[in-house]
């Protein structure tokens, strides 16, 4: 079945960008000349999926703002006769079929993904972190829906992380199918040390069939006290089987202020219009 719903939960407070997040969320915080979450969103539209939610907190108000057309904008731009800017403002606000969904508080991604019942209405659904910008091309989801579309699976984007970092992330248990994809037999979230299976984590993509709520329903909070979508996938992993696939890509934590600037870097040295005098300064930085 062709995936054409993705939803994205943009809930948290961002405590780990403080203070850039004290005003704005975290998902507004620029890279290079877009908001992190444009980079998202865009990831989704380039890979076919038509409709989109974005699941936020109650004070984020920019991030509908972002989205929508500006009419007073864009009049101001066309008399200014801007018509680039015009052009990708428009874009913008073309990307996809855009709807929002206000989280009242944030208690686990599983609560966050469980909003998006009647949004996905009874359909298979991609979910894309708004925390993971992956840069690369062919898009990262894209990969997974065309996996999805092979086996009628959940999926989940794997990669590699190292050893000392997994108690971070969700650890797999997985027995290899051929070349990167893999049967996810097992999962754990944020592991201990004698509780990994592999150091192979979930990094912020995943396609899953609407049977996931049924289970979200019936899974208790687990790490943190919250409803870990990782504790539900484990379930249908264990019951109908799930798709790992260790997918193309370099992921940054857009959640992280270091790996912000990684991703900013990889971003403008690649850009249209700056890369070449970016990756210029880049040679001569210690000149």
């Amino acid at each position: 079945m062709k995936i054409t719903k993705a939803v994205i939960p943009a809930a948290g407070l961002g405590t780990r960008m403080l203070p850039a997040t004290k005003a704005i969320p975290k998902g507004m915080i620029t890279v290079f000349d877009k908001p992190a979450l444009q980079y998202i969103v865009e990831e989704a539209s380039n890979s076919g999926i038509t409709d989109i939610l974005i699941i936020t907190n109650p004070s984020d108000i920019t991030i509908q703002s972002h989205f929508a057309a500006s009419s007073e904008l864009m009049r101001h731009l066309e008399k200014s006769k801007k018509y680039d800017t015009l052009s990708n403002l428009n874009y913008i606000s073309r990307l996809a079929n855009l709807s929002f969904l206000s989280q009242p508080k944030p208690n686990g991604l599983g609560a966050a993904i469980y909003l998006a019942r009647s949004f996905s209405g009874g359909e298979p659904f991609a979910v894309l972190y708004s925390d993971d910008i992956i840069v690369g091309d062919p898009p990262a989801i894209s990969q997974l829906t065309e996996v999805y579309e092979k086996y009628d699976l959940g999926v989940a984007g794997i990669q590699k992380v190292n050893k000392s970092d997994i108690h971070k992330y969700s650890s797999m248990k997985l027995e290899k199918i051929h070349g990167r994809e893999y049967r996810i037999t097992d999962m754990i979230e944020k592991p201990s040390e004698d509780e990994i299976f592999s150091d192979f984590a979930i990094l912020g993509r995943c396609v899953l069939p609407p049977e996931i709520y049924g289970i979200l329903e019936n899974t208790k909070p687990g790490h943190g006290n919250e409803l870990q979508l990782t504790d539900a996938m484990k379930r249908l992993a264990q019951t109908k089987a799930m798709i790992g696939v260790d997918f193309i890509g370099k992921r940054f934590d857009a959640g992280n202020k270091l790996d912000l600037l990684k991703c900013t870097i990889e971003v403008a040295k690649t850009h249209a219009e700056f890369g070449k005098e970016f990756r210029k300064y880049l040679e001569h930085i210690n000149d």
